[in-house]
């Protein structure tokens, strides 16, 4: 007995460790539905994508290859050996055991089963008895509660099989519950109405007329439609933007247990928006947010515990949150490469317009249009290609991007067939998935020496997509696209390196392409480094890299696309939404966000006090300037230096221009520094460096020159003002020997020279005398005038 009682509590414990295990693979799963908004859901790999090839214990992340285990094959087959002797010594004990184990298990499920709820009817011929499943109604079974045959759609059972016959039956659920469940049918219904208005359409009053439909499921408590409804209101979405009504229903929504509210209003204590702001109820809520799925919590706890905000700063639990959040952004990226999100300064954007937003003038676009219809090939592909992707101005559309590329492949375009290649392998709403033709194209472009063709094509060899695998092909074609630059060549090539499929397994070499293909900026390729820096694979381990390139994965994630959205309401005048969503991308860690949302801030945006524009801009130009944003920088040394939400501190100052000029080489902290070395401000007067940080500042920017010279200009007044009242004038005459310097006879040099300048005043001034008669004798003469045109003589 003792022996089967230890099984038993070894069998029990065994169960709820799976439990667990499965609750914690929840969390993650669970965070389909747990995101900002509509545009944050997450898609996982369909089963084409998976690799079927490969032996196990390698896992596909996003199209990529990896092994679960980072170690070497020696490694794997001396683990194996070891393994196969300790199943060996095992496999005795097991035997004796499966038996006695599966009858306890058996017994178990048992129990399960006798204590699991036996549904009883209420009311009807029948009451108190249990339902019957299934039961015969009108010649059909019923293996649960139905509404069929009554109009009121209350649900009931029968408690015999054949209610013809017994006439036994009782209701499912109390009146009270009916009318609950029918109150959530309708509101289901409403939100489902709202959502197919809002997804199929684009313009802004049907919109607004599908938040209506939202705004009333949400009235009947649909927790859906509380959510999208209580961001709208918060944001400004479609919606009057109403910070205390959203507070409203995000307090609502957490005491549901929803992860969305509980975010939400982590977000609201930690920008104190409608509350007072506190830092320990943010990370609660945060917390619980994150427990419950959501992924912009898990991003907020990454960023928080990298810079140390309101917690202890701990690199290993940023890289838990963060390696998290980029494993759901990994796996949502296509071939095509998903949507291109611009991130633009404000800062930047009002002094330069345009310029360095990126965003294409519409003058422009329909310039490349009527190019691209007079048969511009050019044109045509540029046009395909931001219709593909989305950004600079442009909406992404796949239905043109599809047209595009059409036109420049019938006339030969290699670069165009290769796009088409790519969007007949990833299939979407208006090109359906084709691994055949998909591949043709590939072929066409591949041909033609198009690398995005022959990457395409290795990608049909590496996967067996249309033709059968085949890796040295694949390594092939992938080399050939390196070889000319292209980062999917490049990446699929390190991956193939990383596991050693088609080549010998070498992280070098793959560490090598996986830092190529980031330089062109590839997403999986900043992962794939992530990973290898985060498990020490072929480098030494770094917690620091991995985290900071896990971040830049989360940051490329779909709720980046509302930069955009802030970046529109801003440009439409409406600052108090802009900055809502600002400083919410600012507490996920954005750097271009917390620089935007200080931006806003310094300008006295309406939404928040008065007082309190100035320490909350100041909050962000410090966080935007840790992540090493000049302009932050110099902010930060402004604001101290001025006193703009601080006290008047010039060595706080001082210190910030100085690590400005130091770290980013920015002429405009030369200046400031070079101002304040002028003064004495912060640091002991020094007119010599002084100068030299004013040149510094030339030196380092042509804009700079100008206002250089003229505070040189100032600088040298002032020193010679300065050497003059230190001297002493009768000292200095007192000292000079005149006979010394020159000669004996200095005195008759200066009585002539004095003579000569006396006789050469006197006859400057006669000559001028002798002038002033003779021009005051002249008399100019008169013209002689014509007379009116009366007394002239006729002709």
């Amino acid at each position: 007995m003792g022996r089967r009682a230890r099984l038993g509590l070894a069998l029990h414990l065994g169960l709820a460790l799976c439990l667990a295990a499965l609750w914690a693979g929840g969390l993650v799963a669970a965070d389909e539905d747990g995101n900002q908004d509509e545009s944050l859901e997450s898609k996982t790999l369909s089963a084409e994508d998976q690799v079927k090839d490969h032996s196990t214990g390698t896992r596909v992340v996003a199209g990529q290859i990896f092994l679960e285990s980072g170690k070497t094959d020696s490694q794997s087959e001396d683990e194996e050996s070891l393994h196969s002797q300790e199943e060996e010594k095992e496999i005795s004990l097991d035997e004796l055991n499966s038996l006695e184990m599966s009858n306890l298990l058996n017994k178990d499920l048992e129990e399960a089963e006798i204590q699991s709820p036996v549904l009883t009817a209420i009311g009807g011929t029948a009451d108190g008895e249990p339902c019957h499943f299934p039961f015969l109604f009108l010649e059909k079974e019923y293996a649960e509660c139905t509404a069929d045959g009554r109009e009121d759609g209350r649900l009931w059972c029968a408690t015999t099989y054949d209610y013809k016959k017994d006439q036994k039956w009782g209701f499912c659920e109390t009146e009270e519950q009916s009318n609950k469940r029918r109150q959530m049918q309708e509101a289901e219904d409403v939100y489902q109405t709202g959502m197919k208005i809002l997804n199929e359409s684009s313009k802004k009053a049907q919109k607004k007329e599908a938040y209506q439909y939202l705004l009333k499921a949400a009235d009947m408590n649909h927790t859906k439609a509380m959510e999208k409804v209580s961001y709208a209101l918060l944001f400004g979405d479609y919606l009057k933007q109403n910070i205390q009504s959203s507070k409203e229903l995000f307090e609502k929504l957490t005491e549901e247990g929803s992860p969305k509210g509980q975010m939400a209003l982590g977000f609201l204590y930690a920008s104190g928006l409608g509350v007072n702001s506190s830092q320990a109820k943010a990370l609660v809520y945060y917390t619980f947010g994150a427990l419950g799925g959501n992924l912009i919590a898990h991003m907020i706890l990454g960023y928080r515990y990298w810079a140390g905000i309101g917690v202890l700063q701990s690199c290993e639990s940023a890289l838990t949150h963060y390696r998290l959040v980029a494993n759901h952004v990994a796996s949502d990226i296509s071939l095509t490469g998903g949507t291109v999100v611009q991130r633009i300064r404000l800062a930047d954007e009002v002094e330069n317009p345009g310029m360095a937003s990126g965003m294409l003038e519409e003058d422009l676009i329909q310039y490349y249009q009527f190019l691209a219809e007079k048969g511009d090939v050019q044109a045509q592909v540029g046009l395909g290609q931001l219709h593909l992707h989305g950004g600079r101005g442009v909406e992404q559309n796949h239905q043109r991007a599809f047209e595009y590329f059409n036109q420049a492949a019938n006339a030969g375009n290699s670069h165009a067939m290769a796009f088409l290649g790519k969007m007949y392998s990833e299939g979407s709403d208006v090109v359906p998935q084709s691994n055949e033709t998909a591949l043709q194209y590939f072929k066409k472009a591949a041909d033609m020496g198009n690398p995005v063709g022959q990457s395409g094509l290795g990608m049909a060899y590496l996967y067996g997509r249309g033709v059968p695998v085949n890796y040295e092909l694949a390594l092939k074609y992938f080399q050939k696209a390196a070889e000319q630059g292209w980062v999917d060549g490049q990446l699929q090539l390190g991956s193939m390196y990383y596991n050693g499929i088609g080549v010998k397994r070498d992280y070098k070499q793959a560490l090598k392409y996986f830092n190529l293909a980031s330089q062109g900026g590839h997403i999986l390729a900043f992962y794939n480094l992530a990973q290898m820096h985060a498990t020490g694979t072929g480098v030494m381990r770094s917690c620091h890299t991995a985290v900071e390139l896990f971040k830049n994965v989360c940051e490329r994630g779909r709720w980046s696309e509302r930069l955009m959205t802030a970046y529109n309401s801003y440009k439409d005048g409406d600052s108090n939404s802009a900055v809502v969503q600002y400083l919410l991308l600012a507490e996920q860690g954005y750097e271009v966000a917390q620089s935007n949302a200080a931006f806003i801030l310094d300008q006295k945006a309406s939404i928040v006090g008065e007082n309190e524009t100035y320490p909350r801009a100041l909050l962000h130009w410090n966080r935007a300037a840790s992540q090493g944003y000049t302009v932050a920088r110099i902010k930060l040394g402004d604001y101290h230096f001025y006193g703009f939400g601080t006290d008047v501190d010039y060595e706080t100052a001082f210190i910030h221009y100085r690590l400005a000029s130091e770290q980013q080489h920015s002429a405009q902290a030369m200046f400031n520094l070079g101002y304040m070395h002028e003064k004495g401000l912060g640091i002991k007067q020094d007119i010599h460096l002084a100068k030299r940080f004013y040149d510094m500042a030339a030196e380092a920017s042509p804009d700079a020159q100008v206002p250089v010279f003229l505070a040189l200009c100032k600088l040298g007044v002032i020193y010679s003002l300065q050497y003059v009242r230190e001297i002493n004038i009768r000292e200095v005459f007192s000292h000079i020997d005149m006979d010394q310097l020159l000669g004996p006879e200095w005195d008759l040099y200066l009585m002539t020279i004095i003579a000569l300048l006396l006789g050469t005043i006197i006859a400057y001034r006669q000559r001028q005398h002798q002038a002033i008669p003779r021009a005051a004798g002249l008399r100019p003469a008169v013209p002689q005038q014509e007379p009116p045109p009366e007394h002239q003589p006729p002709q």
